[in-house]
């Protein structure tokens, strides 16, 4: 059994265990997830959704994934910080989840609040031609807990001007420091549906 790595540089009971892996576990579509790192190491949680390409957002570059024949893992090493840059991986990463025809492809992060969720709507822009909007819309359904950080909400508000020339979603002072509107104010008219889990 073997596992191929790449990088990017620049429990309770058994009942319970398994509730608490599908709420860790977000299917955005039929070969997408998102999910925390410790769903990510569960040989279940990969095997039941055929998974052969884990993009891991943690800073932590050795991790001990289950060994598993063909899986590939991609290392994207960016703290969860404001000032951090994500932006450079928006296209490696959603280069990466488009050719990965053999399975699934997980996304991951320490809590799959931030990090990820802001990969995978980078993808969902630029592969499936959503907005901006849209796209955390689409991951919000799937994922209710998301909150990538104001720094990585501004690189995705420039990547969308970069791709389609506008922008859905702008930065706004509230009471609680700036925040995106998106956060404020939900469309309730999502593009497609979230696939069931």
């Amino acid at each position: 059994l073997t596992a191929t790595f790449f990088s990017l540089s620049s429990s309770g009971s058994e009942v319970g265990g398994a509730l608490r892996t599908v709420m860790r576990v977000s299917r955005v579509s039929a070969r997408l997830y998102l999910s925390d790192l410790d769903s990510a190491l569960n040989l279940g949680v990969l095997t039941s959704r055929n998974v052969t390409l884990i993009i891991n957002a943690t800073g932590r570059r050795v991790v001990s994934y289950p060994a598993l024949d063909g899986l590939q893992v991609l290392h994207v090493p960016v703290q969860d910080q404001p000032h951090a840059l994500l932006s450079p991986y928006f296209d490696p990463v959603g280069e990466r989840i488009q050719q990965n025809r053999a399975g699934s492809t997980l996304v991951h992060c320490t809590a799959g609040r931030s990090r990820s969720p802001a990969l995978v709507m980078a993808y969902l822009m630029r592969f499936e031609g959503l907005s901006l909007g849209q796209a955390y819309e689409r991951v919000l359904e799937c994922r209710p807990f998301i909150r990538p950080n104001a720094g990585f909400w501004r690189q995705l508000i420039e990547y969308e001007r970069n791709q389609s020339g506008q922008n859905t979603v702008r930065m706004v002072r509230t009471a609680a420091g700036v925040l995106p509107e998106a956060l404020l104010d939900l469309d309730e008219n999502l593009r497609g549906p979230c696939a069931s889990r």
